[in-house]
């Protein structure tokens, strides 16, 4: 399994509360637990690495309504080696990573010289999950962030920015002082996977571009059982 997936995975199943990984041959599986999202298949190869003849097997082992697909490649390429019953996310993702370094003043708890008059921001640590909250001047969520620092290695997850709140700074904000955060802890590597959107800011944090992300799910196939 590539390194770098690797990484992701053992931060990924802290952040969101999944069973551990099971290994496969080509890979491992992540129950969730959710409706939507039951398990999740994840190949660990990357790029060129990534084998129709693997995709096209772990796909057609697939029954059950509400399983995903993790595979690093374009889009383009898997959604044809895909079987019936599958949905692919049109939007490619993006496996990328960074070089943690403990930034000056990204810690200080009220975020002085970057958050916008009004706004709160809070972090703390629970279960090994690292969250910064940032509240609107009504409370109301305005961004938010996670990390799971696993050694060397640090996962960052579920960046958000309510649309009423984007372009004043918050997410940038949110993601040095979870950078900071997981440098504090040893971690010299930043992970995460991203969303086109979500790249355009992160590569102005000094995240580079590993691999492409495919996100497909089993939907089931009509008239099945």
């Amino acid at each position: 399994m590539h390194e770098i997936v690797r990484a992701w995975v053992d931060g990924w199943v802290v952040s969101r509360g999944a069973a551990p990984p099971q290994p496969r041959p080509w890979g491992v599986t992540i129950d969730v637990g959710d409706v939507q999202h039951v398990s999740r298949h994840v190949l660990g190869a990357i790029g060129e690495g990534v084998q129709e003849t693997v995709v096209r097997k772990v796909a057609g082992e697939v029954t059950g309504a509400g399983i995903w697909l993790k595979a690093f490649r374009d889009p383009g390429d898997v959604s044809a080696w895909l079987g019936p019953g599958w949905w692919v996310d049109p939007e490619p993702g993006y496996l990328m990573t960074v070089p943690l370094e403990p930034a000056p003043g990204a810690g200080r708890p009220d975020g002085r010289g970057t958050l916008p008059d009004g706004y709160a921001v809070r972090d703390w640590t629970r279960g090994g999950v690292t969250k910064v909250l940032v509240t609107a001047p009504d409370g109301s969520l305005a961004a938010r962030g996670q990390t799971v620092p696993t050694g060397a290695q640090a996962v960052v997850d579920r960046i958000e920015t309510a649309p009423a709140h984007r372009r004043r700074g918050l997410g940038g904000l949110v993601m040095r002082r979870l950078q900071a955060a997981a440098a504090a802890t040893g971690a010299r590597r930043g992970v995460l996977a991203a969303t086109p959107d979500g790249r355009a800011l992160y590569e102005t944090l000094g995240w580079r571009v590993e691999a492409v992300l495919t996100s497909a799910k089993f939907t089931g196939v009509e008239g099945g059982e």
